[in-house]
Parts: structure tokens; C-alpha cells; sequence
């Protein structure tokens, strides 16, 4: 049984968006993990925003997570897509308060 050549053209163009789909969850956890880099730790405990070792730990999880996620497998999927919520969260809430 032949296949159609729109199909394959769908194959490969759904192959593409999840590659896209990845890196971007990947740019998005290394963006947030070199913001938390140069932070003073002392900044997050006056913040009440946890410690800095966690806030290291979070968005070095999110990096491991997204670029896992991008090698395919059964998790291609969900791995980018937590990695990006944990290194939104510091993002949006955490590295507002502890940024001078």
C-alpha cells in the first residue's frame, strides 16, 4: 500500500515544529539559568523566593529537561514543555524580585 507524498510532506513538517518546539523550550531554560547565575544569593532569601542552590537546581533541571525532551523518545513531548514551566516560573516571579 503507497503512501501519499502529502503525508510524508506531514511527517516531516510535524518533525520540524517539534524540533522548533524544543529549542525554544531550550533557549527559554538556558536564558533563565544564566539570569540566575549572577545573581547574590543573599537576594533570594530577602526576597523570600527560597535559596539560590534551589532557584540552580530548578533551572538546571529545566536545561536537562528540555534538551532530554529534544532527543525524541516518549517523552519528546512533555519533558521541553516542563522545562519550560519551571524556568517560566523563575522567570516571571522569581527573577523580578531578586534583580537590583
Amino acid at each position: 500500500m503507497n503512501s501519499s507524498p502529502v503525508w510524508h510532506f506531514v511527517a516531516i513538517a510535524e518533525g520540524y515544529l517539534f524540533l522548533a518546539f524544543g529549542l525554544g523550550c531550550l533557549a527559554l531554560s538556558v536564558v533563565a539559568l544564566i539570569k540566575c547565575l549572577p545573581k547574590n544569593a543573599q537576594r533570594f532569601e530577602a526576597a523570600f523566593k527560597r535559596t539560590k542552590g534551589f532557584w540552580m537546581a530548578m533551572t538546571g533541571g529545566a536545561v536537562a529537561l528540555s534538551f532530554f525532551g529534544m532527543m525524541g523518545g516518549p517523552f519528546g513531548f512533555l519533558f521541553p514543555v516542563i522545562g519550560a514551566c519551571m524556568a517560566s516560573v523563575y522567570l516571571a516571579d522569581v527573577d523580578p524580585e531578586v534583580s537590583g
